[in-house]
């Protein structure tokens, strides 16, 4: 009996050990407004879950102290790289959310973000805030935490870590990430590019226009317009993009 407990204790650690260090990364629940204590509970109970699934992918309990503390840390190291993973997946919304309120005027206008604990343009924390919701509405979590028992298939515990392949895994989609929070926010760069053009054009015409007292209120109008009818689609592209990525990053 003291031996089933001591393999099942060992099973739950390593189950809990990745699950738990990419719970504290994973967009939703990494936020400073989430308890503590709740994220903790929240690791445990999805621990206990999973534990049947990926038990038969373990390997047997080491027989010596310095290999069950590599174990140990090489989970640990892979659960961080994959809430990691996640969060750079997320993070493309705030650079389109950044242009965007650039480009309406609101660069100044910051509130605090409760995700990051940090003063953010109030329109990159209206789309993260938004965008976050819309991830537990349409069920993504349930990918990333399916990310993380498929993780047990590209990473077998116990196996050597691919470090290479880490970092290039990582620069990737940093890259990738990038890349589409300028094509989320494109609409964006599109009317900052016609507006200034247009009016420096009109200053150009009309010298005796103050142009300052004209192009305020006319770029947060349509600014603020243009935010109105975009959002669904930012969102939107934002969803499939970070669902893509995800999966593509299983595959």
């Amino acid at each position: 009996m003291l031996e089933l407990i001591n393999i099942n204790m060992y099973h739950f650690l390593m189950v809990f050990l990745r699950t738990g260090s990419a719970l504290m990364l994973m967009p939703g629940f990494m936020g400073s407004y989430i308890n503590t204590q709740v994220r903790l509970s929240v690791a445990l109970a999805i621990a206990i879950v999973m534990m049947p699934i990926i038990t038969p992918f373990l390997p047997s309990p080491p027989q010596d102290l310095a290999t069950f503390i590599r174990y140990v840390l090489f989970e640990i190291t892979i659960g961080i790289f994959l809430g990691v993973v996640m969060q750079i997946l997320y993070t493309s919304l705030r650079l389109s959310g950044s242009l965007a309120g650039q480009a309406i005027g609101f660069s100044n206008a910051q509130m605090f973000d409760p995700s990051t604990q940090t003063q953010s343009i109030v329109v990159e924390t209206f789309l993260t805030l938004v965008a976050l919701v819309v991830i537990f509405i349409t069920d993504l979590h349930h990918l990333m935490l399916g990310a993380i028992v498929d993780s047990y298939h590209l990473f077998n515990v116990g196996d050597a870590l691919p470090v290479g392949d880490f970092a290039k895994s990582l620069s990737q989609n940093l890259n990738d990430s990038f890349i589409m929070g300028f094509k989320i926010g494109s609409p964006f760069i599109a009317f900052t590019i016609v507006f200034y053009t247009g009016m420096g054009l009109v200053s150009r015409l009309m010298p005796q226009l103050n142009i300052f007292f004209l192009s305020l209120p006319l770029q947060l109008y349509l600014g603020i317009g243009l935010l109105f009818l975009t959002v669904p689609m930012m969102i939107m592209w934002f969803t499939q993009y970070y669902e893509n990525g995800i999966i593509k990053f299983l595959n």
